[in-house]
């Protein structure tokens, strides 16, 4: 039991994340086949609202407190900021690129949650510590360094490109329409999205610690936040589609199908309800730190299944990305562990003193 409780988060995370990846790797393939990003995200959403609202209902019913306007208010942000821009950015620029290096920006989440949560108060830079204090500041500056690589170098490919896979993949390709493949190419405005896109993300870790303090029920949350989550998307839908035709809204064939309701149901679904309750139980911090688990099942998932090229900028701005964020956590672990000493010996203080005892006889010569 004591080795569960010591794992169990570190499980669950990695286990999240490996969802996650597969989920990029069917909606690649998804927006390749020409459905489009917010009506996956609408399908998406509205997939998870219908799978968790009876989940809900039965295991959180006794305890579930009453739903102020106030919570719904931050639920309802929540959503448009951690599901449908979120989700809509990430799926442009995921149209743009390939699911190995969107996944490569999910390496900056970390570091862009300790960076929005410098002004909030909710994390500090002791710079008078000169170890813990430069280690934190070093590595966001490495991350960001990393991120500029992402966008501005692209760099060889690093497979074989005359592989047998490869070629399928080519033929495949030349079938498709020109102004596809000229956005597959577009990789610095896929980047801007993906970026924009991981921002948003991270600042939804610190939106949900602040929800999860206020009204701590994950199934009900997340069921809610997948319900505005999928009236925004839908209606994003139709602001930004000038001709809208029904044939657009019809899955087809069982790839779609099985993409938007795997998607829904795990990715939307028990993925954020994971995560919710990981961000409940150990912060906003530790939570997004397993983000970079993403790229790393997304690659070998890319390459065997997609036959994806893998480009040497990719390799190069991950590795910077991910040796500045673990430089950060190194110094976020050390700065949580002088803090824990820090309060056991006050509290050791306390005790030692101790408080008056009762009934201890007044001075008469007063």
């Amino acid at each position: 039991m004591d080795c569960w409780g010591k794992w169990k988060f570190i499980i669950v995370m990695l286990v999240i994340n490996l969802a996650l990846a597969i989920v990029n790797i069917l909606l690649k393939k998804t927006l390749d086949g020409g459905l489009g990003g917010l009506i996956i995200v609408t399908y998406r959403q509205s997939i998870s609202a219908v799978f968790l609202t009876p989940i809900a209902f039965f295991l959180e019913r006794k305890s579930r407190t009453e739903l102020t306007s106030r919570i719904l208010c931050h639920l309802f942000i929540s959503a448009l900021i951690g599901i449908t821009f979120t989700h809509y950015l990430f799926l442009l620029g995921l149209q743009y690129t390939s699911a190995t290096y969107s996944c490569a920006f999910i390496n900056m989440v970390p570091v862009n949650t300790f960076l929005l949560a410098l002004p909030f108060g909710l994390e500090k830079v002791n710079i008078k510590n000169k170890g813990i204090g430069i280690a934190k500041v070093l590595g966001a500056l490495i991350c960001i360094g990393g991120a500029v690589s992402l966008i501005l170098y692209k760099g060889m490919p690093l497979t074989n490109q005359h592989s047998e896979s490869t070629l399928q993949m080519q033929n495949h390709a030349n079938t498709m329409a020109l102004s596809s493949a000229k956005k597959n190419d577009r990789w610095a405005v896929g980047s801007v999205f993906l970026a924009s896109g991981c921002l948003l993300w991270s600042s939804w870790f610190l939106i949900q610690a602040k929800i999860g303090q206020s009204y701590p029920f994950q199934y009900s949350s997340t069921a809610i936040l997948s319900f505005f989550g999928a009236i925004q998307s839908a209606i994003l839908c139709f602001i930004t589609q000038r001709h809208i035709v029904m044939s657009m809204w019809i899955l087809k064939g069982k790839l779609e199908i099985l993409s938007v309701v795997y998607a829904g149901v795990i990715g939307s679904g028990l993925c954020y309800v994971g995560m919710s309750w990981c961000v409940k139980q150990k912060g906003a911090l530790f939570t997004a730190a397993f983000t970079p688990a993403t790229q790393i099942f997304a690659v070998m998932l890319d390459f065997s299944f997609l036959h994806e090229q893998i480009y040497l900028g990719s390799v190069v701005g991950s590795v910077i990305v991910i040796t500045g964020m673990y430089i950060l956590l190194w110094g976020k672990s050390k700065d949580h562990k002088e803090m824990v000493i820090k309060q056991t010996q006050a509290a050791d203080q306390d005790q030692e003193c101790g408080p008056m005892p009762q009934g201890m006889p007044l001075d008469v010569n007063k």
